[in-house]
């Protein structure tokens, strides 16, 4: 089955209020060809869960967001992300912040279709604190060890990034991990996968070992071929993260003002326009 997509195609799938799980890591493959046509969508009221980086930023600073589930939101070289900062400071998001270990357990209990998965990660912290909805379980056998019942975290929609794929689903990472774009899929109803390259299925292995065919045809709906789909986050092999670019960006916070300019010059134009506009300015 061929499954290749636009971006816009698959975004139209999206509906107000979802829950929709972004992969990548901070500042790092992030799927930002499909959040930018999510930026260029009506939808709004969304819950997003990310290991977070500009992808959560521009998301809160477009309005789009109601709540965040996050382990970190960091642009990497840049530690805190400044839209996402703004947002959380004002109140004008619900922010869930869980130990990056608790993250990843909710997203494999989802994927395992479990209510909850026990954990030790969070226990001694101020997690449970923060978030009373949260319980502990005892071990029901000899032990009788107290742990914490981290919940599924179920999605809607998945959004990734890989580097390559086939038109039937199966993707491919090259970088040095898969972080846990593995497990947004299984967890999520929906599954969309951008990617630098599409190429034939036997060719996957001439870039990468066997380890690095993470994502196979059963988890994912559609293939959206978008080359420098990843930027300015990075994408190893084919590109490092474009640091001018993400401090531009960053600067924008600091005014309505200057994201205003920002999103009339870079987002609210079409990603071919998107992607001209880095071509042209080159390195800054």
């Amino acid at each position: 089955m061929d499954k290749r997509a636009t971006a816009d195609e698959v975004v139209r799938e999206i509906r107000d209020g979802m829950t929709v799980g972004i992969g990548g890591w901070g500042s790092r493959r992030k799927p930002m060809a499909l959040v930018r046509a999510l930026l260029r969508s009506p939808v709004t009221g969304l819950t997003v869960v990310s290991y977070g980086g500009p992808d959560v930023g521009l998301l809160c600073a477009a309005g789009k967001v109601r709540r965040v589930v996050y382990g970190f939101v960091s642009l990497d070289s840049i530690p805190l992300e400044p839209h996402f900062r703004k947002a959380r400071e004002s109140g004008g998001i619900d922010a869930v912040e869980y130990d990056e270990g608790m993250l990843q357990w909710g997203l494999y209990a989802a994927a395992l279709r479990l209510p909850f998965l026990p954990t030790r990660a969070g226990l001694g912290s101020d997690v449970l604190r923060q978030d009373p909805q949260l319980a502990t379980v005892r071990s029901p056998y000899e032990d009788g060890e107290e742990l914490v019942a981290m919940p599924a975290l179920s999605l809607d929609v998945a959004l990734v990034h890989m580097s390559r794929a086939d038109a039937r689903g199966n993707a491919q990472y090259l970088g040095p991990d898969l972080y846990f774009d593995d497990l947004f899929c299984m967890a999520a109803k929906r599954r969309f996968v951008s990617c630098e390259r599409v190429v034939e299925t036997p060719d996957l292995l001439k870039f990468g070992s066997v380890h690095t065919l993470r994502l196979n045809r059963t988890m994912v709906d559609a293939v959206i071929e978008t080359p420098n789909g990843a930027h300015f986050t990075e994408c190893p092999p084919d590109y490092g993260r474009d640091e001018a670019f993400q401090r531009a960006y960053a600067a924008t916070a600091k005014s309505p003002e200057a994201f205003a300019s920002f999103r009339a010059k870079y987002l609210d134009v079409s990603e071919s326009d998107y992607q001209r506009l880095v071509r042209e300015e080159g390195p800054r």
